[in-house]
C-alpha cells in the first residue's frame, strides 16, 4: 500500500523551541519536518501542528508554523483528546435530498461541499513515546490510516523512541521515512512539483 497525496494530511506534533534541544537528534527531526511541511504546501495537502503546554515549552519555530493551516495548543498528550480528530475529519453539512424519483438513491448522494476524504494521516514529532504515540494510537482507533515518519520523530532517549516504534508497528501504524513519503506523494518524475520537492532532499 502506497501513500496517496489526494488522501493524505500531515500532523506535526510538538516541535517546540524549549523541547527540541533535549531531544535525541532533534535538529534532524525538525529539518525533516520542514521538508514534509514544504512538500505538503506545494502539493496542497492540509498540514496541522500541535503544541504541548506552550506556556511552559514555548511555541514551534515560525517557519514551521507558517506552513501549517492551524496549530492546536493542548494539555492532553494525545492531540485527538483536544479536538485534532475534528480538524482531520470535519463534519460536513448535508442538504436534504431534492429531486424526483429519478434522483440518485440517498446512499449514492454526495454531501454538499464535501471534498475528497483524507483518511491517511502522516505524523511526525516529539516525543515519539508520549505525544506522538498517544495521538497515533487514538487516530488508529478513530479508523484513520496512520503513517509515522521515523526520521522526523524522536524522544529524549533512543530507547524510548525505539520502544514507541515497536508499539506503533504492532498497533497497525505504517513506519516510513521522509523520502518515502515525499516520493509516494509524487509517484512520478513527471509530476509538476518533482524538481522542487527533489531539491528538498539534495
Amino acid at each position: 500500500m502506497l501513500l496517496d497525496a489526494d488522501e493524505s494530511q500531515l500532523v506535526l506534533v510538538d516541535f517546540q523551541e524549549r523541547l527540541l534541544p533535549v531531544v535525541f537528534q532533534g535538529a534532524d527531526c525538525l529539518a525533516n519536518a520542514l521538508k514534509l511541511a514544504i512538500a505538503a504546501q506545494r502539493l496542497d495537502l492540509p498540514a496541522w501542528a500541535t503544541e504541548q503546554n506552550p506556556n511552559k515549552l514555548g511555541g514551534q519555530p515560525a517557519q514551521l508554523q507558517a506552513l501549517c493551516r492551524q496549530t492546536l495548543p493542548k494539555m492532553h498528550f494525545s492531540a485527538a483528546e483536544e479536538g485534532l480528530t475534528q480538524w482531520l475529519r470535519p463534519e460536513v453539512a448535508t442538504k436534504p435530498p431534492v429531486g424526483n424519483a429519478r434522483s440518485l438513491p440517498k446512499h449514492l448522494q454526495k454531501p454538499a461541499g464535501s471534498g475528497p476524504e483524507r483518511n491517511s494521516v502522516v505524523i511526525a514529532g516529539v516525543e515519539a513515546h508520549v505525544c506522538v504515540l498517544q495521538t497515533a494510537l487514538d487516530l488508529l482507533e478513530d479508523e484513520f490510516e496512520v503513517w509515522v515518519v521515523t526520521d522526523a520523530c524522536s524522544s529524549r532517549t533512543e530507547r524510548n523512541r525505539d520502544a514507541a516504534y515497536d508499539r506503533l508497528a504492532g498497533a497497525g501504524a505504517e513506519l516510513v521515512t521522509t523520502e518515502m513519503v515525499l516520493f509516494e506523494w509524487l509517484r512520478t518524475a513527471e509530476h509538476p512539483e518533482f524538481k522542487a520537492i527533489q531539491a528538498l532532499i539534495k
